[in-house]
């Protein structure tokens, strides 16, 4: 997700410098600019695009991969759901200005709500495994390999949403900064998408599933715009929360269930490609990052200042 900086008056920078959106300081439309009808049309055009655009890109990506590179590709995964939770998302959520303390206690309570999550759909299987001696169907290990699919879902769909405001609120500043922002969010999804396909697959999903599920989470970036445009200054304070719970979920699938089968190779051949892989998704997501954040900051300035010429 993207910070909007849009300055005060004379240039001084304004109180949005610290939020990731300023819903009151939106530009006045100058003649020949788009009506509010054909902005709103815009944001979801662009949200659906970006959106869209990023599943897409992935799949090539990840879905053509082989089995064999699946199973290794968890270790990229791990990189970038860490890199984007820790290194990414929860930064702009602690650098948008709200209360520290209740954003650490929604980031405890979005690690325990997956982790509930996680036992109810434990709990609706048998707790055995199978070729433990226990007798149940097969398949058992693939449900229960299923339940990291959907808490990566449930995660993904808050980080669309919080991106489709963050789109909103670009195309209401200024409808040059809405195109920026909105193709710099598809590009940085790219390697995020692609590690939840990774993920997807490894719990068991056929590349069909992954694809339709991603597809459908990628929506909520339309819903996000929706309400954002309708309902800007009201959501704006819901930003930073929103990106912690989408981090609770990276951080707990990371963590709690992919962490772990990497431990399941000791050997040091298998080792040495885990770190490389891990580094690798690490790299990718600080990469991507900071390029888009200076094209954007650069857009940005550029467009203030055509504001200002106006």
């Amino acid at each position: 997700m993207l910070r909007l900086r849009i300055d005060g008056p004379h240039g001084s920078p304004g109180g949005a410098e610290r939020h990731p959106i300023s819903p009151r300081r939106r530009r006045h439309r100058f003649p020949g600019e788009p009506t509010i009808h054909s902005t709103l049309l815009y944001i979801l055009l662009a949200a659906t695009i970006s959106g869209v655009g990023s599943i897409l890109g992935a799949a090539l990506l990840s879905l053509t991969a082989a089995s064999r590179v699946v199973e290794r590709m968890v270790s990229f995964s791990v990189g970038v759901l860490l890199a984007t939770a820790l290194l990414h998302s929860l930064p702009e959520a602690f650098e948008s200005g709200a209360d520290p303390r209740a954003l650490f206690g929604t980031l405890l309570a979005g690690l325990l709500g997956f982790f509930l999550l996680e036992k109810i759909s434990l709990l609706r299987h048998s707790h055995h495994h199978e070729g433990d001696g226990h007798h149940h169907h097969h398949g058992h290990d693939r449900e229960v390999a299923g339940r990291s699919g959907l808490t990566i879902l449930v995660g993904d769909t808050f980080h669309n949403f919080a991106d489709g405001i963050v789109i909103a609120a670009a195309f209401l500043a200024d409808p040059h900064i809405g195109v920026v922002t909105a193709l710099a969010i598809a590009a940085h999804e790219i390697p995020q998408e692609v590690g939840d396909f990774i993920v997807l697959l490894n719990a068991g999903f056929s590349k069909a599933r992954a694809f339709a599920f991603n597809l459908l989470s990628s929506l909520a970036a339309v819903v996000g715009g929706l309400v954002g445009y309708f309902l800007l200054d009201e959501m704006s304070t819901w930003i930073p929360y929103v990106l912690v719970i989408a981090s609770s979920s990276f951080l707990y699938i990371a963590v709690s269930d992919l962490m772990p089968q990497m431990q399941r190779k000791p050997r040091w051949r298998e080792s040495i490609v885990q770190v490389v892989l891990v580094t690798a998704g690490i790299a990718a997501i600080v990469l991507i990052t900071n390029g888009v954040h200076e094209s954007h900051e650069h857009h940005g300035h550029g467009a203030h200042a055509d504001g200002h010429a106006h």
